[in-house]
């Protein structure tokens, strides 16, 4: 009497409750890819049966669940993807979003392993690397250019520059003004004052003034008869000396889309790129991995780009805990990319993928497991009585 088989059994469902009893475990486990197992059954050459064995444990990688957490730094990739890490010089692979910042200003999961990608000042396309937020503020920035769109009134009297000299402090000798706040190298902020002249049919003057000093450069925009922007020139470099150590000042002006019609005086857009420096404030992830920060001075800055990787045969990964996976030749090298381009996912923020455990599926798992122990256990028992029958036999 031959009781391999059921204790093969019985091995089998012990380790069919032991991953059954696992996946249920980490039901609440966010990235948690839940397992299935595999059997085969056994003969060399014998024509009964020598029972089963465990063929292979695989895993499922489908998604799940998206649970919004309203934390900036928990982050989950809806597609496919995993981010990487890395943790004493070996990669890492997790669905895990779930990040802090350490005082050195590195992202990182619970167990400590670093999330990489490409900074601010590395392309991308080469090699990963830890990603991390600069401490440091956001230096000041010039102003060099003011970009702004205008309607001059076309009904408007001609000047003659000639006969009526510009005075800034003299409103009958320009038709139109308007104020931006402009940055020196060092951050100090003043204000630009425009000014513009009819000074013939289609032909304004512009002159640019910094606290009441005009520079000494005057553009000039035509218009054609239909009223659009058809010329500009001079309107490339103003200059200022702000003095107080601060460089000199050359700022550009852009009024694309400026029109003269037969309308009031009009300001359709304003702006310049300068600003006073700041603190950073916050952190934030977008969908396309992009790590932006927002600073006091109300600028926003991208600071890296988080990576993405994929494989061939994710079910080749080999798991490590702490809901990671390593790299196997069995999954083939990763491919490293960007959120939403190719075959990759896009990254949201404030929410974590939960696990993707079914807990209706896995308890009726758990049931058949364990009537499967049982039966087995039975089978033992039956074989041990017949055995025990044969053995009294006179």
């Amino acid at each position: 009497m031959s009781f391999s088989q059921a204790l093969s059994g019985l091995r089998a469902a012990a380790d069919n409750l032991g991953v059954v009893g696992n996946n249920i475990a980490n039901a609440q486990t966010v990235g948690f890819k839940s397992s299935g197992i595999q059997f085969s059954d056994v003969y060399a050459d014998s024509q009964g049966g020598l029972g089963t064995r465990v063929a292979a444990i695989v895993q499922n990688f489908n998604e799940g669940n998206l649970e919004t957490t309203n934390r900036s730094l928990d982050l989950a990739i809806t597609g496919n993807g995993f981010f990487r890490f890395t943790q004493n010089n070996e990669v890492m692979y997790s669905r895990n979003g779930q990040l802090t910042m350490t005082n050195e200003g590195f992202l990182v999961n619970a167990s400590g392993a670093r999330l990489t990608g490409y900074p601010a000042d590395s392309a991308v396309g080469t090699q990963p690397e830890q990603l991390r937020v600069p401490s440091g503020g956001l230096q000041a920035q010039q102003t060099n250019e003011i970009l702004a769109s205008f309607n001059m009134d076309a009904r408007a009297e001609i000047i003659d520059p000639a006969a009526t000299p510009f005075d800034i402090n003299d409103p009958d000798t320009y038709h139109y003004a308007n104020t931006v706040t402009i940055y020196d190298s060092l951050g100090n902020s003043s204000s630009a004052q425009m000014y513009f002249t009819k000074v013939a049919d289609n032909e304004w003057q512009v002159r640019l003034a910094r606290d009441g000093e005009v520079a000494p450069e005057v553009g000039t925009m035509e218009f054609d008869s239909n009223g659009i922007l058809a010329t500009t020139n001079g309107l490339d470099n103003y200059t200022f000396n702000p003095g107080g150590g601060a460089e000199q000042m050359n700022v550009a002006m852009t009024v694309t889309g400026t029109t003269q019609f037969a309308n009031e005086f009009e300001l359709n857009n304003l702006q310049q790129d300068g600003y006073t420096s700041g603190t950073l404030v916050r952190v934030a992830i977008e969908e396309d991995g992009s790590i932006v920060g927002t600073y006091t001075n109300e600028q926003s800055q991208v600071l890296g780009t988080v990576a993405l990787a994929s494989f061939r045969n994710m079910e080749g990964l080999r798991a490590v805990g702490d809901n990671s996976w390593l790299e196997t030749p069995d999954s083939g090298p990763a491919i490293i990319g960007l959120a939403g381009e190719g075959q990759f996912g896009t990254i949201a923020s404030g929410v974590v993928e939960q696990s993707n455990v079914d807990l209706t599926q896995e308890l009726v798992a758990l049931i058949m497991a364990q009537r499967n122990y049982q039966a087995n256990a039975q089978s033992i028992k039956t074989q041990d009585e017949v055995l025990q029958a044969t053995v009294n036999l006179r």
